[in-house]
């Protein structure tokens, strides 16, 4: 499979990246962001760790980064922390991540959840063969990426309608279920924030899953898409 050639990222360019991480463990948040280390230093990144959300409210910080890598599963985050996230972002400081690590964090900030367009509400079961439909449009993260099956948790996910989705998953409805049809939800989607750009794919539970072909590409392009 063609790897991470983006017609509009430039290599030679050097960028610094910053990845925050932490929150529950479940979700491996140290093995499975040091699965891509090696791929932004082989882009000409800088690659700056950070284990708190704190490095947000860094002025200087925030404003010298082009790609912010988030891996932070539920937790909290302080209001100053979440507003210097914002204003990079609008700034054009690139936002992308997977699975809970990006859209099941900091679930009672709501400017957060303003920023990502999206929210976890669900998975119901730990563990269920489904589909990953990738939609056919011509999107530099997705091109050549067929559409794929996956076993593992299916997210659920409450959303806005200023995502520019570029895959979806639909969860079945059997006679077991509350609800009465099938429901689809974006699984992979961008987001223009004002020079900013935002990546999220939803599959990611563990590193097994982020290793998947489909999977580890998509999110290998979307962190450069996304970077300024």
């Amino acid at each position: 499979m063609n790897t991470d050639v983006l017609p509009e990222f430039d290599p030679t360019t050097r960028r610094r990246a910053l990845i925050v991480r932490g929150g529950w463990d479940g979700h491996h948040p140290v093995a499975a962001t040091d699965l891509f280390v090696p791929h932004l230093e082989q882009h000409n990144f800088e690659v700056l760790v950070h284990d708190s959300t704190s490095a947000y409210a860094d002025a200087d910080l925030m404003a010298s980064v082009d790609l912010v890598v988030q891996c932070v599963t539920m937790g909290t985050i302080e209001h100053d922390e979440v507003m210097g996230l914002r204003r990079a972002v609008e700034a054009g400081t690139g936002l992308a991540g997977w699975h809970g690590g990006i859209c099941d964090s900091f679930r009672n900030a709501s400017e957060y959840l303003h920023l990502i367009g999206a929210q976890f509400a669900s998975h119901p079961a730990s563990s269920n063969p489904h589909t990953i439909d990738v939609l056919p449009l011509d999107h530099p993260i997705t091109r050549g990426v067929p559409s794929f099956e996956l076993d593992t948790e299916q997210y659920w996910m409450l959303t806005d309608t200023y995502l520019d989705v570029l895959a979806t998953t639909t969860q079945a409805c059997t006679d077991d279920d509350p609800w009465h049809r099938p429901v689809t939800s974006p699984a992979v989607w961008t987001r223009q924030w004002g020079q900013g750009r935002i990546f999220v794919a939803t599959p990611g539970h563990d590193p097994e899953v982020l290793a998947n072909e489909h999977v580890n590409l998509l999110v290998r392009r979307g962190m450069l898409w996304a970077a300024r």
